[in-house]
């Protein structure tokens, strides 16, 4: 019998982990009697479905068993119906988060389903394919004998098995041997399930038996990984540090084996650190890890009524311990619409994570997940949310839909000025005009919504244009400063071959700049490490020969860097300014 696991994933640089677990588990354990073969087949959401739905048909597969996750349930539902107009004998599961928890009601919808694997899939499918694979109709497992399905009985109803006893991580084989197949795709790898905390929004919290596959395993797992110097190996433990022994003996490990090339990422609740791993992550090459910290809110009560343990304090701690070595990217979450959490404290929670400068800051918005406490208690919070995946949130009883509005603009916002890292010196001096940091965003979403900007794929030269005329605007005796500044983030995010228009025209003195480098090549005081280039390959990198003012800006980011000159952020630019200090 052939059999075809179908994985629809949000981006082509994506792969789907599990179904090459169900695949690889079935096989390894397939008894001699039962005739399968198994192929997988992986898509994206924005591909074509007349193309999938063609793809899938020439394969003419008996058994057809699809992935669904927040993503793409609603694609894979509208493929499931076609695929049995056009295969009308093909027998179709599907499994995963997003029919588990209403299996059946996935069932009753989709009357074309003939079952849904409930949770942890590997020895599920594998009963799954004897009963189908079966050389002898002697055979005695049935359908009914197999734990963690919901399916359809011969007479029609529903029948519902009880969920399947988790496993043994160590059980599941390694899927990567060809890597051909992953080429350009990110590695997502497991070295856990489960979790130990009881987040009420997560699924996770509900599987409670927390299991680590076996470090000698691992080991081996990884260093296949370094040997392939495959780019990024993506971990998705849901809380990677919850077992200090298990953490070092992983991040020792890459450390010890780094090929210089192989970055991996570990989602981590950073209050959970210790001394010993953060000394061990500080010294680490730059590139070689990069940490997820979820920090969702600062508010306490919200902390309190998710299930949450978070203790601040100790985040801001670890994370500044972090971030002052500079080799480590930190990407920091918050989620919007928490009970408890009104505009007013969301404010205060964007700002405290703000204030911890992160490399990426991710203003998410609630998930009402099937299965989930946060649905249960729905009614109390009085949640509303969308009927459709991802069930997003839109108003609660503390955050009215005009404030989610507002959050939605901000976190636009941050995507453009503060994610992409192209504006990062001028977000650092607008700040400067703001108490709060979540002020200076929601200005700028304002300005957006008052021109009619928003939902306008801008060209990215026009973004800087916006942020300077917001200046001019807002703080009209910072323009030229600002100016400047805007003109440097350019220049050093943008292949650029000419000088932007909003930049104006360049004033500053060549023989000023000839100057500048002249006096640097004998003190060596802003631009250390140069020490190997003469004074053409210096001008060469820096581009002096088209872009005169760079010596002026570079000079500029020094002072602008150092806390103790505060009178930099306005007068350095003016070449008056900057030969009073050298």
């Amino acid at each position: 019998m052939k059999i075809l696991l179908v994985a629809i994933n949000a981006k082509y640089i994506h792969s789907n982990l599990a179904v090459y677990c169900l695949k690889a588990y079935a096989e390894k354990n397939m008894p001699q009697d039962v005739n399968v073969q198994i192929e997988l087949a992986e898509y994206t959401i924005n591909q074509n479905r007349d193309e999938i739905l063609k793809d899938i048909y020439r394969r003419q597969a008996e058994m057809i068993c699809f992935s669904c996750y927040i993503w793409n349930l609603d694609y894979v539902e509208s493929m499931i119906r076609d695929v049995k107009k056009v295969m009308k004998d093909v027998i179709i599961w599907a499994g995963g988060p997003e029919v588990s928890y209403d299996s059946r009601e996935t069932l009753g919808r989709l009357p074309e389903l003939t079952g849904v694997m409930k949770g942890e899939g590997e020895k599920t499918f594998a009963k799954l394919c004897e009963v189908y694979g079966k050389r002898s109709e002697t055979s005695e497992l049935s359908l009914e004998q197999i734990d963690g399905i919901t399916f359809r009985c011969p007479d029609g109803t529903i029948c519902e098995r009880p969920w399947r006893v988790p496993m043994d991580l160590s059980e599941v084989p390694f899927v990567y041997h060809d890597m051909k197949k992953f080429e350009n795709k990110i590695i997502y790898y497991e070295t856990s399930r489960g979790c130990p905390f009881s987040c009420s929004y997560c699924l996770s919290s509900i599987d409670k038996r927390l299991r680590f596959r076996s470090l000698d395993l691992v080991f081996n797992e990884l260093q296949f990984f370094l040997d392939h110097k495959v780019p990024q190996v993506k971990f998705v433990d849901r809380t990677f540090n919850c077992k200090h022994d298990h953490a070092m003996a992983i991040w020792k490990y890459i450390q010890e084996h780094d090929n210089g090339i192989t970055n991996f990422h570990f989602e981590v609740a950073a209050d959970l650190l210790n001394d010993e791993e953060i000394r061990l992550i500080r010294q680490m090459r730059p590139g070689l890890i990069q940490l997820e910290i979820g920090v969702q809110s600062t508010n306490t009560d919200t902390i309190r009524e998710i299930r949450r343990t978070m203790r601040l304090e100790e985040v801001r701690e670890h994370v500044a311990r972090i971030k002052e070595k500079g080799n480590i990217h930190q990407h920091l979450d918050l989620i919007a619409g928490l009970p408890y959490e009104d505009i007013k404290s969301f404010r205060k929670s964007f700002d405290d994570v703000y204030s911890m400068r992160p490399d990426q800051l991710q203003l998410g918005f609630l998930k009402v997940l099937k299965g989930s406490y946060m649905q249960e208690m729905q009614q109390e919070y009085e949640l509303r949310y969308k009927d459709e995946p991802p069930y997003e949130v839109l108003s609660t009883k503390w955050l009215p839909y005009s404030d989610v509005i507002e959050l939605k603009g901000v976190e636009e916002m941050v995507e453009i000025y503060y994610n992409s890292g192209q504006f990062t010196h001028v977000v650092e001096a607008l700040v400067e005009n703001y108490a709060s940091a979540y002020q200076m965003y929601q200005d700028l979403w304002q300005y957006y919504e008052e021109h009619d900007y928003m939902g306008i794929q801008h060209r990215r030269s026009a973004r800087y244009e916006i942020v300077l005329d917001f200046v001019k605007e807002k703080y009209p005796e910072q323009a030229d400063v600002m100016r400047e500044l805007l003109t440097y983030d350019y220049y050093l995010r943008e292949n650029a071959k000419s000088r932007p228009e909003f930049a104006g025209e360049d004033a500053t003195d060549k023989r000023f700049v000839r100057a500048f480098y002249e006096k640097e090549e004998k003190e060596r005081k802003h631009l250390p490490g140069y020490e190997q280039f003469d004074r053409n390959q210096m001008r060469k990198m820096t581009h002096l020969e088209y872009f005169p003012h760079m010596g002026k800006m570079l000079l500029f980011d020094y002072k602008f860097r150092n806390p103790l000159n505060q009178e930099a952020r306005t007068c350095m630019i003016k070449k008056d300014s900057l030969e009073r200090r050298g």
